[in-house]
């Protein structure tokens, strides 16, 4: 009996010693600091994570060993010695638990961050950029995405999922496009390796990824944020919203006669010859159908040769407003759900015959103008061969309904990103930031500069790196209109005053946009600007990396004679013998075209009315089509008036 209570108690023990060995937390790192990171060179570089209690954590790292214990909170910090670019390397980490972390590089980390184009991937560019990507193998680049994640009560000391990836043909589609080119240049320049953190948001302004500490600087922002703190109040606007977007949603397909009687309007045997006509591309507001939303289909006959019939091929349908469904004879072929992607889709094998085919759109509009965004392709191509769809459409209203209410983007409130997307990126260090971001101030640029100026403070205080160097991009030229009061000159004017913050630099891009996208296509030539700034501000280069940049005047009679910073070899009018972009205005404050000339180093303006001169604009427009003032370098000038406040 007592060799059997000896037995029992001896198995009670095993299997709670088991117990309290499983029921141990295991040492756990963050998202950051796993296979194919990036560290940064020639600095300490923190390692941290988290475990028990008083857990004694062992790093090996280079023949250098490592220990600490989890404080009181679990978490726990080494701190490595500065090291010279290389790997890959291999670390490990022993606790209760043994892992390694491998293949990992030591060169340069840039936190790549800002709104929509600096999100915008290589996956957008691909048409423009196809022997970039074909030769993007390089295990030297190497790219961690951050998924939108916001939080405006608890700062987060993690990431909720991401990885390291590095460059080839496949994964650089998911790089962010201007972070790849910037990337590619450097690397091109040094051969050390880079690491891309890429957190960026489409649409956001700059408060929202400001601290609660650097919110305090601006009581209306720190209102707002604070109301958001609520999680009740979130929950309850995104139930409404939900709800009504479905009912809006619902009544439109219930009342869309596009999907009532007989025959569905994409069927290829529907009979569309009493359908009214518009030309395509463009916004049907401006050919007849005024204030609609709701749903308009569009049908077209095509005529497909022979050498195209069955063959897979590609269909690009230009972008249009808002949302859109695609069928080629009767077959749904693709559809995408918002007005800025560009549409491309696949027409599969076996779809198109010779002779005659149909194509039908089912466009959606919740609000503004809806249809066809001009300028843009919309044809069916083999790569040889194409078909151009421009022209002559048929079309019918399928549902006519009010706006939809846009919706509240919580991830634009102030502060609603820095305690889940910045915060946990703070002990990692960085060689510097990247920042393209400023469409959404555009409505209130007065406000811009030092909203800016206090996030790269705020930044610079939370990484407790030093004014480590912030990198950013300019408003690019878009639209068509040339006002001489708009909020994209007065946010581009606030983004050049930003210069003054401390080792910033910026690219001046008024010439690489497009007038009809917000989200332009020519991404290399922003990255390599970038990159450009970071070889004088990061690496220390005596070079040239900004185009002129406008320091002061002085009138001389009728003209105005203007002094430029960033000269570089020289000032020209690029592609031109005429200097352009520049207005003049006398006391009556009335802008008029200027004449303009270049000497030595100097731009010297004047204008046939105007007798004494006042101010001077250069570029001062949403896109300043024709201003080519440039030096020698090839850098475009940044826009600039000489009456600002």
């Amino acid at each position: 009996m007592q060799r059997v209570v000896k037995y029992v108690l001896i198995q009670m023990i095993v299997i709670a010693v088991s117990f309290f060995q499983d029921s141990r937390a295991e040492v756990r790192l963050p998202r950051l600091i796993s296979d194919g990171l990036v560290l940064q060179r020639d600095t300490k570089i923190k390692i941290w994570g988290w475990a028990d209690v008083g857990e004694e954590v062992a790093v090996s790292f280079l023949n250098k060993h490592f220990k600490t214990k989890a404080g009181a909170d679990g978490k726990w910090t080494v701190e490595l010695p500065a090291m010279k670019a290389g790997g890959p390397y291999e670390m490990e980490i022993k606790a209760s638990n043994h892992i390694v972390v491998k293949d990992i590089l030591i060169g340069d980390v840039w936190i790549c961050s800002g709104q929509s184009n600096m999100a915008l991937s290589m996956e957008r560019v691909k048409e423009r950029y196809p022997d970039v990507i074909a030769q993007s193998q390089n295990p030297n680049i190497r790219h961690f995405f951050i998924a939108t994640n916001y939080d405006f009560k608890n700062v987060h000391d993690d990431l909720p999922s991401g990885g390291w990836k590095y460059a080839d043909p496949t994964n650089v589609l998911s790089f962010s496009a201007t972070a790849y080119f910037f990337a590619k240049a450097l690397y091109e320049q040094y051969h050390i390796p880079i690491g891309l953190i890429n957190s960026s948001v489409g649409g956001t302004p700059a408060e929202a990824w400001l601290s609660k500490d650097g919110l305090k600087m601006f009581p209306e922002y720190a209102k707002e944020a604070n109301r958001f703190e609520n999680n009740k109040l979130i929950d309850s606007i995104l139930s409404a919203e939900r709800t009504l977007s479905k009912g809006w949603y619902n009544r439109l397909y219930q009342t869309d006669e596009g999907y009532r009687g007989d025959k569905r309007w994409y069927d290829i045997n529907y009979n569309s010859s009493q359908w009214d006509t518009m030309s395509i591309p463009g916004y049907w507001h401006d050919k007849g159908l005024k204030d609609l939303n709701g749903v308009v289909w569009f049908r077209k006959d095509f005529e497909v040769p022979e050498s195209l019939a069955g063959k897979t091929v590609k269909l690009f349908l230009g972008c249009i407003v808002d949302s859109d469904s695609v069928y080629v004879n009767g077959v749904f072929v693709g559809t995408t759900g918002y007005r800025y992607p560009p549409r491309r889709y696949t027409i599969p094998e076996g779809i198109l015959k010779a002779g005659k085919n149909t194509i039908v759109i089912r466009v959606i509009n919740t609000g503004g103008k809806g249809g066809f965004v001009e300028d843009k392709k919309y044809e069916i191509s083999s790569g040889a061969e194409t078909i151009d769809l421009s022209g002559a459409w048929h079309y019918k209203v399928g549902a006519k309904l009010e706006p939809l209410k846009p919706a509240t983007f919580i991830q634009y409130k102030p502060g609603a990103l820095f305690n889940s997307m910045i915060a946990p990126l703070l002990n990692y260090s960085i060689k510097g930031v990247i920042w393209y971001q400023g469409e959404s101030n555009t409505a209130r640029p007065e406000k811009y500069n030092k909203v800016f100026s206090a996030m790269i403070a705020d930044w610079r205080t939370h990484w407790k790196q030093g004014n480590f160097p912030f990198l950013y991009v300019q408003l690019t030229n878009f639209q068509t209109e040339n006002p001489l009061k708009s909020g994209w000159p007065e946010l581009r004017e606030a983004q050049l005053k930003t210069l003054s913050v401390p080792n910033t630099a910026m690219a001046v891009t008024i010439d690489v946009g497009e007038w009809n996208d917000l989200h332009p296509l020519n991404k290399q030539d922003v990255g390599k600007r970038l990159a450009l700034a970071a070889r004088a501000k990061a690496y220390g280069e005596n070079i040239v990396y900004s185009g002129p940049i406008y320091d002061s005047k002085r009138i001389q009679g009728n003209k105005m004679v203007l002094e430029f910073k960033h000269k570089g070899s020289g000032l020209i009018a690029k592609d031109s013998d005429v200097l352009k972009g520049f207005v003049i205005a006398g006391s009556d404050g009335q802008f008029v075209d200027a004449d303009a000339k270049i000497e030595g180093n100097k731009v010297i303006v004047s204008g046939k009315s105007v007798n004494n001169p006042v101010a001077v604009r250069y570029a001062w427009g949403d896109n300043p089509a024709g201003a080519n003032l440039y030096n020698k370098e090839g850098l475009p000038a940044s826009p600039f008036r000489t009456d600002s406040n």
